[in-house]
């Protein structure tokens, strides 16, 4: 499996990488452990000395350019079969993601951490405990169990404490949504005196936000998680609050100046990678219209 990502990788990254896009997807809509492996070797490629080199038409090397992917591939293979893995992950402890982008990244202790757009996490691994802090946006954890070593993941005020699970957290200013894929985790309040927010089960989320009671739902996963799909899912949102969430992926902004429209209830589900697209189809849908306003849409009457 991480030969045939490797050498996918080498394709897209070799002198005709763009015939190669088709037939990628295809693999990787075969098997879902095509995507997980492919993700692996991306990871890795970008921690590898020189590989990006490859994409730089000005760097000179004595190697012939239609061989450099090949190398590079076949390090990202010596790297995986000697798990020296790990020693490029160590020295990366940072890890983000600009607007509109998504990236996946294994930590040294098989940990998985998948940022969605505009996110910012930073991991210190100590004997004792494994710390992450969240400090801007969202992030899915899926957690290697450590029983001896408790996975702590900081985002604000809140602390969200596992051994072997699946999460995810959203930081949005001091607002934070921790919710429950799979396992069990306990979300704490940071303080004087730390307050025990809510032990979660699967399926549960906790909304907190500073000098408030915390609140405790049971959203829909499926649209928890559609951004890793590249989708947004709305149910009766209101369509101040779906534009909100539609411009935190940076394509054209959408604008709505009209709080009778912004209280609309919008349901579907949207790519995270089309604002005209949705804005379209609300206008559509509800008889409105769309005007362009420089780089940005208005939905207007």
């Amino acid at each position: 499996m991480n030969a045939e990502a490797s050498a996918w990788l080498a394709r897209v990254h070799g002198p005709h990488g763009a015939e190669a896009d088709v037939p990628l997807q295809d693999w990787l809509r075969e098997d879902p452990a095509h995507q997980e492996a492919f993700e692996r070797a991306v990871d890795l490629w970008e921690l590898l000395p020189g590989a990006a080199a490859i994409s730089d038409s000005t760097i000179e090397s004595p190697t012939p350019r239609r061989f450099m992917p090949l190398a590079i591939a076949a390090s990202i293979l010596a790297v995986a079969a000697t798990g020296a893995m790990t020693v490029y992950l160590n020295q990366a402890p940072v890890f983000d993601t600009g607007t509109g982008e998504q990236r996946t990244a294994t930590l040294k202790d098989g940990s998985r951490i998948a940022l969605n757009t505009d996110s910012h996490v930073t991991v210190n691994f100590a004997s004792d405990k494994r710390q992450v802090s969240l400090d801007r946006g969202e992030a899915m954890f899926d957690v290697a169990h450590d029983a001896a070593r408790p996975f702590i993941v900081t985002a604000g005020d809140e602390q969200i404490k596992a051994l072997g699970t699946s999460f995810v957290v959203r930081r949005d200013g001091d607002r934070v949504r921790v919710t429950l894929l799979r396992g069990k985790v306990e979300v704490t309040r940071k303080g004087e005196r730390r307050q025990l927010l809510a032990v979660l089960a699967p399926g549960e989320r906790v909304s907190a936000v500073p000098q408030a009671p915390p609140v405790l739902d049971r959203p829909a996963l499926d649209a928890v998680t559609a951004w890793r799909r590249g989708e947004i899912v709305f149910r009766d949102t209101p369509l101040s609050d779906a534009v909100a969430e539609v411009n935190r992926y940076g394509q054209a902004r959408v604008m709505v100046n009209d709080a009778r429209l912004g209280a609309i209830p919008i349901s579907g589900v949207f790519a995270t990678d089309n604002a005209a697209e949705f804005a379209a189809a609300v206008a559509q849908l509800h008889g409105l219209r769309v005007r362009r306003e420089g780089e940005a849409l208005l939905l207007t009457l």
